[in-house]
């Protein structure tokens, strides 16, 4: 018998053993479980500004921890090594949340805050992020999730309480566009109006020549991004960065760094804190 998995808008609908598009969900015996929970591919301690987050702590580091799979299909993946892997291609080590909150408490001394749940698309496998979470946060330490802010509400809602920070992709601002990536633009607006009324938010726009590098575009999504600090009575950080050949699109040239200024300099005309990177 087939079942749902709810964790975002792709709602697959999965025969037993079947894994999700996201190849980190799976039903067994009827129960949609997180295959990749503790399943850890990458762990570094980072500079807060990689995530990237400028107002966040500027100058504190964070542990950033990764697992595998990721629900979009973007041609441009940095991390596709781990993004696109599953159980079986993946080299993982387990970390159980226990082990994960100690060895944060123990870099504490190196200038780290906290965790950051980053790499793949960390809210494929949310409840490691819920569990992990608790426990940072008993250790006084901070939680940062960096995502493609396509989960459904519901599963922000049991995260959002423990998260101090999130960096969320905004790909884009077109519906087209985000088709072409596996995505929804609107579920993304609507993981973003929530999240920013809990935590602070910044958000980044890689930009894609021939995609998403239109003046017009960035002016509509910047004012959007305008409307959505007033509802919540913040000024959300933008970060423009520029596209390098990756995965599928190694046959494409770097956005021009001249293009990348001139589209954060559109931004600004609505937005007090823009920033460029990649360039």
């Amino acid at each position: 018998m087939k079942t749902i998995c709810h964790t975002c808008m792709h709602h697959c609908s999965l025969e037993p053993g079947q894994r999700g598009l996201c190849r980190a969900r799976k039903n067994e015996g009827g129960r949609i479980v997180c295959e990749n929970y503790g399943k850890i591919t990458s762990l570094a301690l980072d500079a807060v500004e990689k995530k990237p987050l400028k107002l966040f702590y500027p100058g504190s580091r964070i542990l950033s921890v990764g697992s595998y799979g990721c629900n979009l299909r973007c041609a441009f993946c940095q991390n596709h090594e781990i993004s696109m892997s599953d159980f079986e291609t993946a080299e993982t080590v387990f970390i159980s949340p226990q082990a994960l909150a100690e060895k944060a408490l123990a870099c504490k001394d190196a200038g780290n805050i906290g965790v950051a749940f980053t790499y793949n698309e960390p809210l494929v496998g949310w409840e490691y992020i819920r569990d992990t979470g608790i426990l940072v946060k008993q250790a006084g330490m901070k939680n940062v999730l960096v995502t493609n802010g396509t989960a459904s509400v519901e599963v922000l809602e049991e995260i959002l309480p423990l998260i101090d920070a999130m960096n969320i992709d905004l790909k884009g601002f077109h519906d087209s566009y985000y088709r072409e990536l596996g995505g929804d633009l609107e579920t993304v607006k609507e993981f973003i109006l929530r999240a920013a009324a809990g935590c602070h938010v910044e958000l980044t726009t890689l930009i894609v020549p021939g995609k998403n590098d239109t003046i017009s575009e960035m002016e509509k999504e910047a004012e959007w991004i305008a409307s959505v600090e007033e509802a919540v009575g913040k000024k959300i950080p933008l970060h423009v960065t520029r596209f390098f050949p990756r995965y599928h699109m190694m046959d494409k040239e770097a956005t021009e760094v001249g293009k990348v200024y001139a589209l954060a300099e559109a931004a600004r005309k609505y937005l007090a804190y823009v920033f460029v990177g990649n360039c």
